[in-house]
């Protein structure tokens, strides 16, 4: 059996539980609404003003005048994070964690010890109440996909389970948007098959799922039935690692962009090498004052490197003809990540290799220990640069 633990409204109820004058407060964690920020988590007190992650701050405000904003603190949901992952670990040894608040657990050879999965989720609920004073939901049914739905389903403190002779009596109400992979656009191609629950999508030919759908047909027809033979996989390497920033106002130029990037590769290649992955794809996202966003990627030797991320992008950036538009959003992402570093130098490539390792390491060092702020590259000066004016308007200086 598996079980799907999802903790509840995570960010923000740490927040909360740090600062108990927040109790009973529309929290938020996310960007100041005088800017451009954007909400990450939102406690159940804010969910009913209908505000959600990935929701502007701007709008989150105007549906409530009195919420509360927080400032993110990653560092911290991380070490929480971790303290969640121990309480997992002391009941399996199989636990794959999908994000800071998310994991599925196998406990399929774990029940002699601890009991069914069921009292297994209950006593994890406990634990992690008791010794963190976060609240956690459970789904536990025999594959992970019934268990993740599961638990999402009756948030907060919500433990559901689903017996093996009861997948499709649980299943068949539901919307098919509970399906992965069926999103607004796939959704409406269903709307027009007169297809709204699971039980309806069942219903449904193989056949015509091929003609709607192409090669997601199987997929689709294996959920609707509950089938997900997908293995709970420990330790598996992130498929990417990547981050972004937001600017409060619209950046023209070139250098203050090479200095964000600088520091989005500090942020990612000390990631990296924290976790001793190497990526073989740099990718770059600017998002134009107008929403319009594009990426650019390379394909590189293996690396880990803050200066070689930093480069790949900064070329990438160059090679766009951005015809003086405004630029709102940049991001730097890895992919195809491995746990392989590159092999057969020449002598002055791993002399140079060597030598941008240790400054790298100095640097994760430096930070480990007095935290992110405490160390920046002279670029990154670049930052407190007074914005140059929209090239698009006249300059009426004399």
């Amino acid at each position: 059996m598996i079980i799907h633990v999802d903790m509840d409204a995570f960010y923000a109820s740490v927040e909360i539980r740090d600062n108990p004058a927040l109790i009973g407060k529309p929290v938020v964690v996310g960007g100041s609404p005088s800017g451009r920020g954007v909400i990450s988590a939102a406690s159940y007190e804010a969910r009913k003003f209908g505000i959600h992650s990935a929701m502007p701050s701007r709008e989150a405000l105007r549906k409530c005048t009195s919420i509360v904003f927080v400032k993110s603190r990653m560092s911290h949901y991380a070490a929480v994070s971790r303290q969640i992952r121990q309480i997992f670990f002391e009941f399996t040894s199989l636990v794959e964690p999908l994000a800071l608040d998310e994991a599925f657990l196998d406990v399929s050879g774990c029940q002699r010890l601890f009991g069914t999965a069921p009292e297994i989720a209950r006593k994890i609920k406990t634990k992690i109440l008791a010794e963190t004073g976060l609240v956690a939901s459970a789904g536990v049914a025999p594959n992970k996909f019934l268990a993740k739905v599961a638990s999402d389903l009756h948030k907060p403190d919500g433990l559901t389970i689903v017996a093996p002779e009861e997948i499709q009596t649980f299943l068949d109400p539901l919307p098919i948007s509970r399906v992965w992979g069926i999103g607004p656009k796939t959704q409406k191609k269903f709307t027009r098959l007169g297809v709204h629950t699971i039980s309806q999508l069942r219903m449904l030919d193989l056949n015509v799922l091929h003609s709607q759908l192409g090669d997601g047909a199987q997929h689709f027809y294996n959920l609707a039935r509950g089938i997900d033979g997908r293995p709970v996989v420990p330790d598996r390497i992130a498929k990417s690692v990547s981050h972004e920033h937001t600017f409060p106002t619209d950046i023209y130029d070139n250098e203050v962009l090479f200095a964000w990037l600088h520091e989005l590769a500090d942020l990612v290649g000390r990631r990296l090498r924290r976790h001793d992955i190497f990526s073989k794809t740099v990718q770059l996202k600017l998002r134009y004052d107008d929403f319009e966003t594009i990426t650019r990627r390379k394909t590189i030797a293996a690396t880990h490197s803050t200066r070689t991320l930093f480069e790949t992008t900064k070329q990438l950036l160059l090679g766009i003809d951005r015809q003086s538009r405004g630029v709102r959003l940049i991001g730097l992402g890895t992919a195809n990540l491995s746990r392989s570093e590159p092999t057969q130098l020449s002598l002055f490539d791993q002399e140079d290799k060597n030598k941008q390792s240790r400054v790298d390491e100095i640097s994760d060092s430096i930070r480990d220990k007095f935290g992110q702020a405490s160390l920046n590259r002279g670029s990154n000066l670049e930052h407190e640069i007074r914005l140059r004016p929209d090239p698009r308007i006249g300059d009426d200086s004399c």
